[in-house]
């Protein structure tokens, strides 16, 4: 289903399919942390990936949840963006060798995808309000804080210390 195509025809069609995007996108990003986990030289990156790596796991819990509240089974639609996200993160990290450069451009990369998933967390719970559907937002409300909170110490490693060495 294209989020444009003929098979989102009301607002419920809509939410479903951004729940289905951010839920697959989710499950994508549990498949790709590790191997940052991995390419980091920095242990503060790699604890604070490690982490979110943990807290993934468990919005896609909450997810479940919300798909639970709406009667439908958890399932993932294709999500190009957050495809093109990682992969775009692991061609720039194959082609860095300077490892202070190199946790520069994970934090980037992080960053990228936390921001994905700051919007869609936002409009989900933007249309949950809207369509009167309150018992859905606290689980996704609890998601966009935590992904909000991960940008946030990206930001702080980055401009506290990878920046700086990188540079």
């Amino acid at each position: 289903m294209g989020l444009f195509s003929s098979d989102i025809k009301t607002m419920d069609d809509l939410f479903m399919h951004t729940l289905r995007d951010i839920y697959y996108a989710e499950n994508q990003i549990t498949k790709a942390l590790p191997d940052m986990i991995e390419k980091a030289s920095d242990p503060q990156l790699q604890q604070g990936l490690r982490a979110h790596l943990e807290e993934t796991k468990q919005q896609i819990g909450r997810l479940n949840q919300v798909f639970q509240m709406c009667g439908r089974q958890p399932e993932g639609v294709d999500c190009p963006a957050i495809d093109g996200i990682i992969e775009e993160a692991s061609d720039v990290a194959g082609d860095v060798d300077d490892k202070q450069v190199l946790d520069a451009a994970l934090i980037a990369a992080a960053q990228a995808v936390e921001h994905y998933e700051i919007t869609r967390y936002g409009t989900l719970i933007a249309w949950a309000e809207q369509m009167g559907r309150r018992e859905l937002v606290a689980p996704l409300q609890n998601n966009l804080d935590e992904e909000k909170a991960a940008d946030k110490k990206l930001t702080d490693m980055a401009e506290s210390k990878i920046n700086r060495r990188a540079a």
